[in-house]
């Protein structure tokens, strides 16, 4: 690792244990402060010719105030077939947002990824940016947020026949475009769709999230949901898109 490189990654660790450690600060300024968010539990078992077990657990959490907000977003999935492991990726993602009118708002954001099958080690994403929201009403709510960033990609070896390239670390400076879509069906269904581009010189990555939430009782609901990850340079013997159809519980939190 690159004394650059050493130098990134602290400045994102000490950024994240800002954005952490704010919240209180942020509290004692912000009088009105609440706790919203969810967490969801997804399972899948098959059996026969192939067997088949998947499993992931997602945490979302958001500390709102009248000018500032923290939230965090986790996730990890895990799959194994025919006793063999098929799926292990980790992703955390941190975002500290200050109202600016009742619409705009200025934000910085952090990212991380870890996934064991895919061409990269980790991915690391640090940016700024503004949001907005387009529709806000108690039926539809929908946010666009844009801004500069910078990327850290820690690449795995590439084999193809006789070609291998070592592992290496390629940053870039970038930018990010998200949008967040939620539509109130009624009281007991909504849809959501969550959009996130990652651009840099090097490659642009691209990720969606549709999915369909039911209440069932109370706080717990049940989610259909169906996730596409597209990279335009993936590394060599590596696909460029990956989806995934989750059925989970989801418990809401506020």
């Amino acid at each position: 690792m690159t004394f650059q490189i050493a130098k990134i990654r602290i400045v994102l660790a000490a950024a994240s244990a800002a954005a952490v450690f704010a919240a209180p600060a942020l509290a004692q300024t912000d009088p009105t402060p609440e706790w919203t968010g969810e967490g969801s539990v997804s399972a899948g078992v098959t059996s026969g010719n192939t067997s088949t077990t998947d499993v992931g657990i997602a945490a979302k959490l958001k500390h709102s105030g009248a000018k500032w907000s923290e939230s965090g977003e986790f996730s990890d999935d895990y799959g194994k077939t025919d006793h063999v492991e098929t799926k292990n990726r980790v992703a955390a993602a941190g975002q500290v947002d200050r109202v600016i009118t009742e619409r705009l708002s200025g934000f910085g954001r952090l990212t991380y990824e870890n996934d064991k099958f895919s061409g990269f080690e980790s991915r690391y994403y640090a940016g700024l940016g503004l949001a907005y929201k387009v529709l806000d009403s108690d039926k539809l709510n929908w946010t666009l947020q844009g801004g500069p960033g910078y990327k850290v990609d820690d690449v795995r070896e590439q084999v193809s026949g006789t070609t291998i390239i070592p592992a290496h670390t390629e940053e870039s400076f970038g930018a990010n475009a998200g949008s967040r879509f939620k539509w109130a069906i009624n009281d007991k269904v909504d849809l959501s769709d969550d959009t996130d581009v990652t651009y840099s010189k090097v490659s642009t990555q691209i990720k969606n999230s549709l999915g369909l939430t039911v209440g069932l009782m109370g706080n717990l609901s049940a989610r259909i949901s169906y996730d596409v990850a597209y990279d335009t340079d993936p590394p060599l013997g590596f696909k460029s898109t990956d989806t995934a159809t989750k059925v989970s519980l989801v418990y809401k939190i506020g």
